[in-house]
């Protein structure tokens, strides 16, 4: 009894800082994009979703704790690599709008991919590297953004944050890959494709522009 006094009158003054992390990550990760789109594939197609969703999960909470840990702070000293970042991740992320424009005039393509041959563990985990670790953006997300305002949180709350942050990105992996089954029905349809790849391409496009308008100010 008395162990759990003391951790609720630790945590309790440390929930705020929780709550912050958590919906700052939440409103950052629940934009749709590359990676959310190759989990949400993976789910619907109930192949190495556990390895999918586990890598996602623990890319993010890593680069959350290296930005929260000082990268943030470092990176600010230096604004032309931030120029560079920021300029590299708008073509990135162009290119992923690009695709997804693409594929939305061919939505059968994309009903293929669903019902294709399954993928070998080892290409998968490579695919969903690469797509988190190329893209600029999740550094600029993960990293500067959430490592700005983790680092900003008084002593001894740094960790309460990076617990509500990193909560949030496995919450939303785990609901996105494991609850994308219940949406099969729904993704057997080539409109639904057709649908979600134009919403992804328009996300795409929007955060490209606002990469680049951070790179024009900097």
């Amino acid at each position: 009894m008395q162990d759990t006094s003391n951790l609720l009158y630790t945590a309790l003054p440390a929930l705020p800082t929780v709550m912050t992390g958590l919906s700052l990550s939440l409103s950052l990760i629940m934009a749709i994009g590359a990676q959310n789109t190759f989990v949400l594939r993976q789910g619907l197609r109930r192949e190495h979703v556990a390895a999918v969703v586990a890598t996602c999960a623990l890319l993010d909470i890593a680069l959350m704790t290296l930005g929260v840990s000082g990268l943030a702070s470092a990176l600010g000293n230096y604004p032309r690599a931030l120029n560079a970042l920021a300029l590299g991740g708008a073509a990135v992320v162009a290119w992923y709008g690009a695709m997804a424009l693409r594929r939305a005039l061919s939505p059968h393509a994309m009903q293929a991919e669903l019902q294709g041959a399954p993928q070998s563990l080892r290409k998968t985990v490579a695919q969903v590297l690469g797509i988190s670790l190329l893209n600029p953006h999740v550094y600029l997300d993960a990293v500067i953004l959430v490592g700005a305002v983790g680092a900003r949180q008084a002593e001894g709350l740094q960790g309460w944050f990076l617990l509500g942050a990193g909560g949030a990105s496995a919450l939303w992996f785990v609901t996105l890959g494991f609850g994308a089954r219940l949406l099969r029905p729904l993704f057997e349809r080539p409109v639904a494709w057709r649908v979600l790849d134009l919403l992804v391409a328009a996300m795409m496009g929007h955060i490209a522009y606002q990469l680049w308008v951070q790179a024009a100010v900097l």
